[in-house]
């Protein structure tokens, strides 16, 4: 999967990918603590706007490649906890996610369905600054590689190997 996230706005990057459906099978797998921790993270999630979100990811566990010394403990389980800040199940879930800036950024889930497929619009707004947006573009990119194994019944791609090499990408990508 080498379609690029993009700059849409200041401090906001979007990705978009075509998922084999149904609607209701992805959603399962963005909202459903089992099934979401094989691609991004486990931890329970609120169905209501101004419930609580946790995510707790163990990116080694993902694919079962080491994680490099440079990520120290926090790339063997790192925690997440925000808010739902919309969700219109199966087509929109958006919740707040902490930003190294210290302010909350947001992440928006937009699904839609094409024929037998799903439209995912991820957007990740109000990011702190461009090595957070580096990180971020180039960790959804990942994960989301890792979603379309999972759907397609695939052995995952190794995620921190991926991670690593578009993170390069995106540091040449991304706008200065």
């Amino acid at each position: 999967m080498r379609e690029f996230g993009v700059v849409t706005a200041p401090n906001t990057v979007r990705l978009e990918r075509v998922f084999p459906g149904p609607i209701d099978r992805l959603w399962a797998y963005l909202t459903e603590p089992e099934k979401r921790r094989v691609w991004l993270a486990a931890g329970p999630m609120a169905d209501h706007v101004g419930g609580v979100v946790e995510l707790r990811f163990r990116h080694s566990e993902l694919s079962h490649e080491a994680t490099p010394e440079r990520f120290g403990e926090n790339g063997k389980e790192f925690r997440n906890v925000g808010e739902v800040t919309a969700c219109d199940p199966p087509h929109l879930l958006s919740f707040t996610w902490p930003s190294s800036g210290g302010d909350k950024s947001e992440v928006t889930f937009e699904l839609s369905p094409q024929g037998d497929d799903v439209l995912m619009v991820l957007t990740h707004r109000r990011l702190a600054d461009r090595p957070e947006m580096t990180s971020v573009a180039s960790g959804w990119h990942t994960h989301l590689g890792i979603l379309e194994d999972q759907l397609a019944g695939r052995k995952p791609r190794g995620f921190w190997s991926t991670y690593m090499e578009l993170e390069k990408e995106y540091e040449k990508l991304l706008p200065m």
